[in-house]
């Protein structure tokens, strides 16, 4: 398969820190390519060169086998088009934010609806043309943003964090959305993530980014088969959990944690193992609910952390949980410490690291 883009002796330096420094990287044609990493470890900086809207200190970006450079800087601009974790709409409908870079482009009003059409039923916003953007939901609203980006039909798409502090609603139709747009539309997507579920389900490649470098590459069975240092180091702030596993017959494993805590995990693993969980894997509930994920325990909050849009909480459920859920949540359910709550996550959230 034909590489599209290439990354060759890139590096990117803010004054003295260097946050970036990729020796080669290529990106295939048709891929779906997950960079997975913590949060400052340079994924966003990445695709900001990947789409031209910053420069490297040095090194070369090729694309369509051409270097980039003033020359036709615009023209691989043209050809590309990146979705923020931040999502900026303008202050309009619905149909007018994804319309308004099809009319910079010169499209026909003609051309303009089917397209909006055809971009906004991908994201199941078919009916919200008139909806003021800004009013919407913030699942919605990042929705919108991808419409407006797949509307231009361009041969790379670039998503940062495209799932980031969602409701499972709105995740499952942008996973769905970028493997539709991969597969029916040949377009090759570069993905931005710290999601590791998504980084072993959605994509035909991984790169783990750890403080600026690539330490591992390849595809998701070879970066998740077995214990990582990498991958180990990456998760292993909160939800790290060791026990004994067994399978079950329904082809699952569960793992005795001490404390008599149980895990069920989606994986056939036996003997010694270590998991995790990501903490925005988890549903937060103030009474049980009905669903069909396996892992369900009851806690106490013993501590908050208001990091602005979000609140980190910290369950003693047998075991120390760490959970994320929105701010909005948060109040909605009136949560504070010592209040009582249920943790839900699916067998498929637990993540083998060793």
């Amino acid at each position: 398969m034909k590489w599209l883009m290439n990354l060759k002796d890139i590096t990117k330096r803010y004054r003295e820190t260097t946050v970036l420094d990729i020796a080669n990287l290529n990106i295939l044609e048709k891929e779906i390519f997950t960079i997975l990493g913590p949060n400052g470890s340079g994924k966003t900086t990445m695709l900001k060169i990947m789409a031209s809207i910053e420069e490297p200190t040095s090194g070369e970006v090729f694309f369509e086998g051409k270097r980039i450079d003033d020359r036709n800087r615009s023209q691989a601009r043209k050809k590309c088009t990146m979705v923020f974790q931040k999502t900026t709409l303008f202050n309009t409908t619905v149909y007018k934010n994804v319309a308004y870079g099809l009319k910079l482009r010169g499209y026909s009003k003609k051309e303009i609806a089917e397209k909006t059409k055809e971009t906004l039923g991908l994201v199941k916003l078919t009916g919200y043309e008139k909806r003021p953007a800004k009013q919407l939901s913030g699942g919605e609203q990042q929705r919108v943003s991808l419409a407006r980006a797949l509307a231009l039909n361009t041969r790379l798409l670039l998503l940062d964090e495209p799932t980031a502090n969602l409701d499972p609603k709105n995740v499952s139709i942008i996973e769905e959305t970028i493997s539709r747009v991969n597969r029916e539309f040949d377009t090759t997507i570069v993905m931005a993530t710290h999601n590791t579920f998504q980084a072993q389900t959605l994509t035909n490649r991984v790169a783990l980014l750890l403080r600026g470098k690539i330490a591992e590459i390849g595809a998701p069975q070879e970066i998740f088969r077995g214990p990582s240092k990498d991958l180990a180091s990456f998760a292993r702030l909160e939800n790290v959990f060791s026990g004994d596993s067994n399978i079950l017959q329904e082809g699952t494993s569960v793992i005795m944690v001490d404390d008599g805590v149980e895990i069920e995990t989606a994986l056939e693993k036996s003997g010694k193992v270590t998991v995790f969980v990501r903490p925005e894997d988890i549903i937060v509930s103030k009474k049980t609910l009905a669903s069909s994920a396996r892992n369900i325990f009851k806690g106490k909050i013993a501590e908050v952390t208001d990091l602005g849009s979000v609140v980190k909480l910290r369950v003693d459920a047998g075991k120390e949980f760490v959970v994320q859920i929105t701010k909005l949540s948060f109040v909605e359910m009136q949560l504070n410490i010592g209040s009582t709550v249920f943790l839900t996550f699916k067998a498929s959230s637990v993540h083998v690291v060793q």
